[in-house]
């Protein structure tokens, strides 16, 4: 019996599979947990193959279902006749983020003879299947963790295969992947009011999925950004370019200020949760929800 078991199959053991993952990360702490980035603070960095460098991040592409990170969306030099390549976190060797570099377990070859995607555009899952077939990586999507049956790309990595699907998935056309860049400058809608716009994504390093959106209040409060995890919105237009929260505008307002000069602590994240009374991702249980997030009447 295969060990990468559809629709049902439990992700495996998270311990493990973290001890992986760590192995691609070059921690710019000691302590080498797990940190919460800016988007906008990762689109600074370069990328190198096993045999010289790629190119510059640009963008990012995320999943609008799992909300993870899916790809870099690299700007390349001229052995690659100056096109954008996707990169997916599957093919990392290791990240320094002492010296802002993505280090890739691909050669220049291999980039520069991938699938053409225009990456400036949302993509369908039939086109991110070709590009996962060019490189034998197994697919994320139809599993219940967020790369397969883990919670870790490098769980694909070590399992590359070389089936072919018998026939096309029935959302072969849909659009899944969709652009960081574009996504930012989304406005937010409260309950009663208009809130403000979605700024940056803060990532988890290690997952790639997305925590929060960074809201920037400035039209109402200056200099007053909240972090807003993207579970809690009520809906989402993309063409409207909108994302709704059933919150109002008042208690968006109290929310802990986030500084975007400073780490994203647990701490910081603990108290985001207990003031609008949610459960943390972490598995902590938070207080009920405070009578301050509701709109009157």
């Amino acid at each position: 019996m295969s060990g990468n078991k559809r629709d049902g199959a439990e992700p495996i053991g998270v311990n493990e599979e973290r001890a992986r993952a760590a192995r691609y990360l070059l921690p710019d702490d000691p302590a080498g947990d797990p940190m919460l980035r800016s988007l906008k603070e990762l689109g600074e960095y370069r990328v190198a193959a096993t045999d010289g460098d790629v190119g510059k991040v640009v963008n990012f592409l995320f999943d609008d279902q799992r909300w993870a990170i899916r790809h870099l969306v690299v700007a390349t030099g001229g052995f690659f006749n100056e096109r954008k390549v996707l990169i997916s976190p599957i093919s990392f060797r290791e990240v320094d983020w002492a010296t802002h570099l993505f280090h890739l377990a691909l050669t220049k070859d291999s980039i520069r003879n991938s699938p053409t995607i225009d990456a400036d555009q949302p993509v369908s899952r039939q086109r991110e299947r070709e590009y996962y077939q060019y490189y034998r990586y197994p697919n994320y999507w139809g599993y219940m963790g967020v790369w397969g049956t883990g919670y870790y790309p490098s769980v694909l990595a070590s399992a590359q295969s070389d089936a072919r699907p018998e026939h096309a998935d029935r959302d072969s056309g849909d659009v899944h992947l969709r652009s960081v860049k574009d996504v930012c400058g989304y406005d937010v809608q409260g309950d009663d009011d208009a809130v403000g716009f979605i700024d940056d994504f803060i990532v988890d390093d290690e997952t790639w999925e997305v925590r929060y959106f960074v809201v920037d209040t400035s039209h109402w409060w200056w200099g007053h950004r909240v972090l807003v995890a993207p579970h809690w919105a009520s809906d989402i237009s993309w063409a409207q370019r909108k994302v709704f929260l059933n919150l109002s505008r008042e208690a968006i307002k109290g929310s802990p200020s986030w500084d975007p000069t400073s780490v994203v602590r647990r701490e910081y994240e603990a108290r985001v949760h207990d003031y609008y009374g949610l459960r943390g991702y972490w598995g902590e249980t938070t207080k009920d929800a405070p009578s301050h997030l509701h709109t009157a009447g």
